[in-house]
């Protein structure tokens, strides 16, 4: 494969676990500064790992809330509750167990406000979904 067509495919991937609003809005924020950036990221985060075979993207998502948890990402990781919730792959149960265990093993100050930064997106889901 290509680069072009690692690209095209990272884009693609990248639409479909974040959603169009945000793509289009990080597309739309490009700078020449940052777009070399977000060249990198389309073809290799999501062109390169979230296309591998082996784990779907349900499980990739789980890895990454732990991962976020974990390195106190709290930007990155609301960005990918609310793409989990509201893209159709995971319900706020399976965030809660996410962070239950994130608890035990990233410990309970990290868990607790993974929580805190969590709520307003399950609640908009919740909302959402009723």
């Amino acid at each position: 494969m290509d680069e072009g067509e690692r690209h095209e495919l990272g884009m693609k991937t990248r639409r479909s676990v974040l959603g169009d609003a945000h793509v289009d809005r990080a597309e739309a924020n490009k700078t020449a500064f940052t777009s070399d950036f977000q060249d990198l990221i389309t073809r290799y985060a999501w062109g390169e790992i979230w296309t591998r075979q082996r784990f779907d993207h349900k499980t990739r998502r789980l890895l990454v809330l732990s991962m976020m948890v974990a390195l106190g990402r709290w930007e990155e990781f609301v960005m990918h509750v609310r793409a989990a919730l509201f893209e159709g792959e995971l319900e706020p149960e399976d965030i809660k167990e996410v962070l239950l265990q994130c608890a035990i093993y990233c410990g309970v100050p990290a868990a607790n406000t993974a929580f805190k930064e969590a709520a307003d997106a399950v609640a908009e889901y919740e909302k959402a979904s009723a």
